[in-house]
Parts: structure tokens; sequence; C-alpha cells
């Protein structure tokens, strides 16, 4: 069974995450004390720093897709290169024979420009393939080695693109996969050391405690939105006299 990919566990960007993790293990320093009694000692906050510095070097999905888009315009290109020297190939045949004939339709070119990268592919090796077949009908029309060693060296060099551009998928899929775990694990420990904070400082220090709370400014946001919606649904009441 095909593993699932694991979900992001937390719904803020990864610069985010990373700047409150800092802003978090900074409170928790001024803290320690009261930290050690719940079992969370410095050993703990500098194994959370490393992970998240590590974290912070991991490469972002922007820097896999742009190395995905230069090597998927790179195998575009080699496949317009095929295209090109296929049809070459097939104007010499076009010449000798008529393009409804069965030596013509035996090298299976019909809709070249519509075909997908694994049809491509076996299009250029049949067609060097039955050009060598017929290399002696075709001589008369300037067939020979040179011509079919083009269609060789342009499908060799498009199946090197496709797989260079099928590694860069797969490279982004594990960094992706890579990136969300330790992400998941660093807002994991973050949940755990901000319980411990707030639970040090409620209902001792207010102003502390909010240094534990993790989506402050987002409940603040959400709580404005709210008030908002709910006067606009007054006014749009009218007044009582009205």
């Amino acid at each position: 069974m095909k593993k699932q990919p694991e979900n992001r566990v937390y719904n803020f960007p990864d610069a985010d995450l990373y700047m409150q993790c800092m802003e978090r293990l900074k409170y928790a320093k001024r803290d320690i004390t009261a930290f050690i009694e719940y079992g969370y000692d410095k050993q703990k906050m500098e194994s959370l720093y490393t992970r998240c510095e590590r974290f912070k070097e991991l490469p972002n999905d922007d820097e896999a897709v742009g190395d995905q888009m230069i090597v998927t315009q790179k195998k575009y290109e080699a496949a317009d290169k095929l295209r090109a020297v296929i049809r070459s190939l097939m104007t010499r045949v076009a010449v000798k024979y008529h393009n409804t004939s069965g030596r013509y339709r035996k090298f299976g070119t019909a809709k070249l420009g519509d075909m997908t990268d694994a049809q491509l592919l076996f299009c250029g090796r049949r067609v060097a393939r039955v050009a060598r077949q017929q290399i002696d009908f075709l001589a008369e029309v300037g067939m020979n080695e040179k011509v079919i060693s083009k269609v060789v060296d342009a499908y060799q060099y498009f199946e090197n693109a496709m797989h260079i551009q099928q590694d860069k998928v797969s490279e982004r899929d594990i960094s992706v996969e890579r990136r969300v775990a330790l992400g998941n694990k660093i807002y994991q420990d973050l949940v755990i050391l901000c319980n411990i904070g707030k639970d040090i400082w409620d209902g001792n220090d207010p102003a502390r405690y909010e240094n534990y709370v993790i989506y402050e400014s987002n409940h603040a946001i959400k709580k404005a939105k709210r008030t908002a919606k709910e006067e606009s649904e007054l006014d749009s009441l009218g007044s009582y006299q009205g």
C-alpha cells in the first residue's frame, strides 16, 4: 500500500513557525527555573533550537519548483528537437512512399504533435528501427546512417531529459515530506513548551501568560472580524423608529 503523505498540523507559514519558536525559547530561557520544575531543562530547549536551525536551512518549495521548471523546460526542448528530426526523416520517406502506404505507416508517426512523452520516446525508437530496416529502399532519397543517427541521438537525449525531470519531481516530493515531518515535530514541541509556559503564569502574570499563546494574533484578528460582522448586521436592521 502506498504511504500516505503527512499533512501539516499547523496553519501558518514555516517562517512564522521558526520565528515563534525563537521567541518562545527566549521566554523559556528567561523562565528556566520554573520550566525545570516541569522536567523541561536547558538541554530540551537546546534540542528544540537545533531542530529549528536545521528546519530553517531546508530548501523551501519555491526552490524545488524552480528546479523542476528548469528541467521541465529542457525536456520540452528535447521533445521539440526529437519531433523535428523525425519529421525530417519522414520527409524523405514521403518522397519515396505515399503517406497512406504500408511502408510509410509502419513508422507510426501519425499525430506526432499529440503524443505523450512515453509515446514520443517509443516513436523515436521505432522510427530509427524501421528506417534501418528499409535503408536500402530509401537510399535514393538520401536515407543513411547519419540521418538515422540524428533520430537516435535525439530520442536518447529526450529520454535522459525525461529521467532528470522525473528525478526532480521525486526530489521535490521527498523535500516536502521532510520539511512537513520536521515542521510538525517542531510545532508539537512548541505546543508543549507553550503549555508549560502558560501553566506557569496562569493566574499569576497575564502579560507573561500571553508570551506563550501561539495563536494570539490570529485570535485577535478573528475576534475583530466577528465584532465588525455583528455591528454590520445590527446596522442593516435599521433604527427602531425606522
